[in-house]
């Protein structure tokens, strides 16, 4: 198996986690708010983290030497994930992901000039007919862009840029290691936020089961996607995650009365069919 399909293969399984997550913010959005659901979910990350750690004998992978590289990913995955959570719990979820999933754009115009990656003519191409796809999807226009449409767009940069410097720690720091920092920095970051007014609300029982949710899906989807980023270049690995708009928009109908209507049907098969051109060109 080709590591361009093995990447593709993973990335399945992170676009399952990231779906699940987007179904359990929607549903804490009305109890906690983004700072708290960060918490504690790193909380979560940091027990399964420390468990797999002392139970696989990986002690030694948890590694020092990158750490201001480590800080860098995560404060841009912490604020693009902050602005995802806002989003989630205001506009439709399909909204949501179509915005998120201009993050391969940015990939693909800023790994060149981060990783040194070769800018191929085709990932131009798929990333701009995603592009395409995406506008047919969200057909923004001055009535309808509202803050968080914006906070998602934005979400899609800071994403953007962790995927970036997870592929550059990919380089020589293990999986292992990498979540492992994920989980405590993020776990700082959310806690800092959360507790500067001294007032962090505690989940009840009915919102627990979603704040296990997020932690466990969170941590398995950047298990997912690292994996993925150390088999094949951040610019064909980004653009497969297009996949999650379709499949949130049936979710979003089934669960919470979501209409899809025309446009997200054509603008999920554009971006399908720029997934298929960008990995079919990348070879064998």
């Amino acid at each position: 198996m080709s590591s361009t399909l093995r990447a593709a293969l993973w990335m399945i399984g992170a676009i399952t986690a990231f779906s699940s997550m987007a179904v359990a913010g929607r549903q804490m959005s009305g109890h906690l708010d983004t700072f708290e659901i960060m918490f504690y979910r790193s909380l979560v990350g940091i027990l399964i983290m420390v468990t797999v750690v002392l139970v696989t004998g990986k002690r030694g992978e948890i590694k020092t030497d990158r750490l201001p590289l480590h800080f860098i990913r995560n404060i841009s995955h912490f604020t693009g994930q902050n602005l995802w959570f806002f989003a989630v719990g205001l506009i439709p979820l399909a909204q949501v992901f179509a915005m998120e999933f201009t993050a391969p754009i940015w990939v693909i115009i800023l790994s060149p000039l981060i990783l040194k990656e070769k800018l191929r003519p085709i990932g131009v191409v798929s990333g701009v007919l995603g592009f395409i796809g995406i506008l047919v999807v969200t057909r923004p226009s001055p009535e309808t862009l509202e803050w968080p449409l914006i906070a998602a767009g934005l979400a899609a940069i800071g994403f953007a840029f962790s995927a970036i410097f997870t592929r550059k720690l990919t380089r020589d720091q293990s999986t292992v290691c990498i979540l492992f920092w994920l989980s405590i920095m993020q776990a700082v970051f959310g806690l800092i936020c959360a507790g500067y007014d001294f007032d962090i609300h505690v989940p009840d029982m009915a919102t627990v089961p979603y704040v296990v949710l997020v932690g466990c899906a969170g941590l398995f989807a950047h298990f997912c996607l690292t994996t993925a980023l150390s088999l094949a270049p951040a610019s064909i690995v980004m653009p497969i995650d297009f996949a999650r708009l379709p499949l949130i928009a049936v979710v979003g109908m089934v669960l919470f009365g979501e209409a899809i209507d025309l446009y997200v049907l054509i603008g999920a098969a554009i971006i399908f069919f720029a997934n298929w051109l960008n990995i079919r060109s990348s070879g064998n």
